[in-house]
């Protein structure tokens, strides 16, 4: 059996909002098809496309964006650079013209009403994000191909055999925490060391760290912007904003003009208690606002828990003097080993899990890396991540209106604090004398997943979804 070797550029992927698993996955999968198009020489033969939805792409797709998603993808644009402000002009183009530039190259005829379909009623087996995508040739033959977003922006296609992916020798796998244990404890090396250790694998130790800053350096742009724009978070829901005003209350009268002199503003305010605690959540609510409105975002380890780690590491570089590029490289990459870990032994996808697969991952991955950077054991640092989780077990998933707003925002300033209790709880414990594993609790999370029911599960089909009587205008 072949086993799933997931890098840090895997765990974390820059893309666009508000959803990992039902906007960046299905975004992915489109460009895909149009790959597959072009490699077997048909894209010119296309003379028209379905799109056919499932499950909780269906149920759940238009509030995260899912059509949009995949219109663009199928027009060639990437997530990682396409303008976030042409977001929303592009897809109403290509639903006011009825026309679709296929990869970029190939203008078709695209009835968004009758050529995209919202399948409510109708699941696949195999995932319930499931997406298939119809060409229809000017010979009159069909080529038919269908993707599974399985979580933080990964994606399966039907009948791909996994055998035939490219393996590397990995000089410390990891299967499970213990497996990470024994490397660490038998080398001495600290948890982002290993991983560092595994990405030579695949690149140059120079090549990662670049990379890895280079996905920090869209967290903290993300930070920035969420908290310096104002106004109604788009969708219907009619959410206001609040990390401008938060953000404005706290730093006062301060003068900056970039980020580096915003933090030495928001230092100059003490680090009283009450003071932190706004400060992380302002963070979280601004990238998470950032995200719910089709911003640039890192998958962390998905787009509805992107606040979370970013929140964290915002948090030691203001608060506990983490502001260095190899102390950053440190906390991602240690966070990165931590949800990779979940993404083998549980779920990242809260289709599949319920929230727990995403606010609970990335407040275990948040919790680990801080404890790590603030001088942690490798135990402490297991330790803590396994307290972040095993106080979100059984936290579902249901969006109101299908978008990542309520309680979606909220609920990532609540992982982060959760994140940073349990990182404390861990430096001040003994691990040697905690009742419950890291690995106990990723299999008790994937049981409590199996077991609840469908309904809490990013459909919109229960909890606030349906308790909450907020009518939306038409899409």
């Amino acid at each position: 059996m072949i086993k799933e070797q997931i890098s840090v550029f895997d765990i974390f992927k820059i893309g666009i909002g508000p959803s990992s698993s039902h906007t960046l996955g299905p975004w992915r999968a489109a460009q895909q098809f149009t790959s597959s198009l072009l490699q077997n020489n048909l894209l010119k033969e296309v003379e028209c496309i379905k799109i056919l939805l499932y499950g909780s792409l269906a149920k759940t797709g238009k509030g995260h964006g899912t059509d949009v998603a995949i219109l663009l993808g199928l027009t060639g644009a990437d997530p990682v650079t396409f303008d976030v402000d042409a977001v929303t002009p592009t897809f109403e183009s290509i639903q006011k013209e009825k026309k679709l530039n296929l990869a970029g190259s190939l203008e078709i005829n695209f009835d968004y009403d009758n050529d995209l379909l919202f399948l409510f009623a109708e699941s696949l087996p195999y995932h319930p994000n499931a997406v298939t995508f119809q060409a229809f040739l000017k010979s009159g033959k069909a080529i038919s191909e269908t993707y599974y977003s399985i979580g933080g922006g990964f994606v399966v296609k039907e009948g791909e055999d996994n055998s035939k992916k490219v393996q590397v020798d990995l000089p410390f796998p990891v299967e499970k925490a213990k497996d990470l244990l024994h490397w660490c404890l038998s080398t001495g090396l600290k948890v982002s060391e290993v991983v560092m250790e595994n990405e030579l694998a695949w690149r140059t130790e120079a090549e990662t760290k670049k990379g890895i800053l280079q996905h920090f350096y869209v967290m903290r742009d993300c930070i920035y912007r969420g908290c310096h724009t104002t106004g109604f978070l788009p969708g219907g829901l009619n959410v206001a904003r609040r990390a401008f005003p938060l953000n404005k209350r706290l730093t006062g009268k301060s003068e900056y003009h970039d980020y580096d002199s915003w933090i030495t503003a928001i230092r100059k305010g003490g680090n009283g208690f009450n003071y932190i605690l706004d400060w992380v959540s302002c963070f979280a609510l601004a990238v998470n606002e950032e995200n719910a409105s089709f911003g640039r975002v890192v998958t962390a380890p998905t787009n509805g828990a992107a606040g979370v780690i970013p929140a964290v590491l915002q948090y030691f570089i203001t608060f506990c003097d983490g502001y260095s590029e190899d102390k950053i490289i440190q906390f991602i990459a240690c966070a990165s080993e931590v949800g990779s870990i979940f993404k083998k032994g549980a779920t990242i996808s809260a289709a599949m899990g319920g929230c727990q697969a995403e606010i609970g991952v990335s407040s275990a991955m948040a919790a680990a890396a801080l404890t790590e950077c603030l001088g942690g054991s490798q135990r402490q640092v297991l330790m803590a991540a396994e307290i972040a989780m095993e106080h979100h077990l059984g936290l579902t998933c249901d969006p109101i209106g299908g978008l990542v707003q309520i309680p979606c925002i909220e609920r990532n300033t609540m992982g982060a604090i959760k994140a940073i209790t349990a990182s404390q709880l861990a430096l001040q414990s003994n691990p040697d004398k905690a009742k419950v594993s890291l690995d106990a609790v990723v299999n008790t999370m994937w049981e409590t997943a199996l077991d609840m029911n469908e309904k809490y599960k990013e459909t919109s089909d229960g909890g606030l979804a349906t308790n909450i009587p907020i009518s939306l205008p038409e899409c």
